[in-house]
């Protein structure tokens, strides 16, 4: 498995990460048995990021991962999770980050985590359950600071969602090690321009920014909330079809988009639309790591089976940009 260093924090992570979200849903609702199965496969082959949250299952993600964890000890596991500050905090941030990483820690059954990510949506002027660049500069900042120096965790993080100019202007702050970014088929302006018109968020090359800091990326939506699988089927564990990340406004415009890109496995490019989507994102040599939803083993050895496969090639690449260019014009 390839690792890549992961921004300035030195930590050589794995190009493919261990999702454990609530959308494939299996490190929230699966079988325990699949769950360690999956881990302990995962840890086999040289993944190392596991990536968690109290907002997956209300905590029950971070629990079965610790006990899965906790089983295996392994030599080397780097461990992420993250915290969602409801509007009735946002006076009481300190307080609130504090309460949120240590019942994660209990949860996980660890003393600490490598990195702690923000799960809110940043906004240039906030509102509603989005927190503002300068609240999160003026506020969050230093309480995960603090969270830092107490040793609760090694590095800091966000969710890069919300608003470009607020994620450009936090990016750009140097204070965060980590930046999870939306980054897919669908929507990959976070790497390029976007062509007029097209129906999608324009991240505004984020990874440009990212990169000048010095900010590792870990990849998410990777496969779109599922639309990139190439099929409406959901396993029973998983949950249903998730709101859209920077690309379409709801998700059944997304997977006719999607169809749309399935000439890159009629033309011999790749075996299937999942393989395309995982190896497109590995694609940037500023992904750090990515994450891919699974509701079950199999769906791990698949995203696996696609990792190893390395980068699109150029060629595929080419025609994915050819194809996109047919969503020019179109509502989003």
């Amino acid at each position: 498995m390839e690792t890549r260093i992961f921004g300035r924090t030195g930590m050589p992570i794995s190009i493919l990460g261990f999702g454990c979200g609530a959308v494939g849903g299996l490190m929230v609702r699966g079988a325990p048995q699949d769950q360690e199965r999956a881990v302990a496969r995962a840890l086999e082959v040289g993944i190392n990021y596991f990536d968690t949250a109290v907002q997956y299952g209300h905590g029950a993600s971070e629990t079965n991962l610790g006990a899965v964890l906790a089983k295996l000890k392994p030599a080397q596991a780097f461990v992420g999770t993250k915290v969602r500050l409801p509007p009735e905090d946002f006076n009481r941030v300190d307080a609130a980050v504090a309460e949120s990483l240590d019942g994660s820690l209990k949860r996980l059954g660890m003393d600490h985590v490598d990195i702690f990510h923000l799960h809110n949506a940043i906004t240039v002027n906030g509102g509603g359950d989005t927190l503002s660049a300068k609240q999160v500069l003026e506020q969050v900042v230093p309480a995960f600071q603090k969270l830092q120096k107490s040793g609760k965790t090694r590095f800091l993080g966000i969710t890069a969602v919300g608003e470009t100019a607020a994620l450009h202007q936090v990016v750009d702050a140097n204070v965060f090690d980590s930046a999870q970014v939306s980054y897919n088929m669908l929507n990959a302006s976070a790497a390029q321009p976007l062509p007029a018109g097209y129906p999608a968020q324009d991240y505004g090359r984020l990874f440009d920014h990212t990169q000048k800091a010095g900010v590792g990326v870990v990849g998410i939506r990777v496969l779109a909330g599922g639309a990139l699988t190439g099929t409406a089927e959901r396993h029973p564990i998983a949950s249903p079809p998730p709101a859209p990340i920077g690309s379409a406004l709801n998700y059944e415009t997304d997977m006719e988009r999607a169809q749309r890109l399935m000439p890159l496995v009629r033309e011999g490019f790749v075996g299937s639309l999942p393989e395309a989507a995982t190896r497109f994102a590995i694609s940037h040599p500023a992904m750090g790591t990515i994450l891919v939803g699974m509701a079950t083993p199999d769906e791990f050895e698949a995203g696996l089976a696609a990792v190893l496969k390395g980068p699109l090639p150029q060629a595929a690449l080419n025609r994915l940009a050819t194809l996109a260019k047919g969503f020019v014009g179109e509502g989003r």
